[in-house]
C-alpha cells in the first residue's frame, strides 16, 4: 500500500494514518472487449485490497508525477459514494463493497445516504 500510495500520489507513511482496510481481497473481471490479448501478461481482472487513510499533510504534497510513468492527470476531494457514479460499470460492485464495509470507520452512526436525490440535495447546500 505504501509503495503504490508514494508511486501514484507521491506520498511518505509518515503523512497518512491508517484507519482500516477491507477483510478481504475484492475480484472483479475484464469485459471480454476490455482484454488486452497483446499484452504479456494477459490482464483479465484484478483483486484488491482497500485501505482507508486520513491524510495529515498539506494538499500541496500530493505530487502525480512522482514515477516515470503516471498513472493519474488530477485529483479532486469528493463525497464518500461519488466513486460509485463515476467508476466503470464493471468495477462497480467491488467499490460498493469495499466503501459499504469501511464506512463504519468514518460514519459511526451510519453512512451518508446512497440515493441520487439525497445525492443531489446535499450538493445544492
Amino acid at each position: 500500500m505504501f509503495r503504490e500510495l508514494e508511486e501514484e500520489v507521491g506520498l511518505q507513511p509518515h503523512q497518512v494514518k491508517l484507519l482500516g482496510v477491507t477483510d478481504d481481497w475484492l475480484h472483479y473481471q475484464l469485459p471480454q472487449r476490455f482484454l488486452r490479448r497483446h499484452c504479456e501478461p494477459l490482464c483479465i481482472g484484478q483483486k484488491q485490497r482497500w485501505f482507508l487513510l486520513k491524510v495529515l499533510c498539506e494538499e500541496t504534497d500530493f505530487c502525480l508525477d512522482h514515477s516515470s510513468k503516471p498513472e493519474f492527470d488530477g485529483w479532486r476531494w469528493v463525497k464518500y459514494w461519488q466513486p460509485l457514479r463515476e467508476v466503470i460499470y464493471f468495477k462497480r460492485k467491488v467499490y460498493s463493497r469495499a466503501l459499504e464495509e469501511l464506512a463504519p470507520l468514518l460514519f459511526p452512526e451510519g453512512p451518508p445516504g446512497r440515493s441520487h436525490n439525497n445525492y443531489l440535495r446535499n450538493r445544492r447546500r
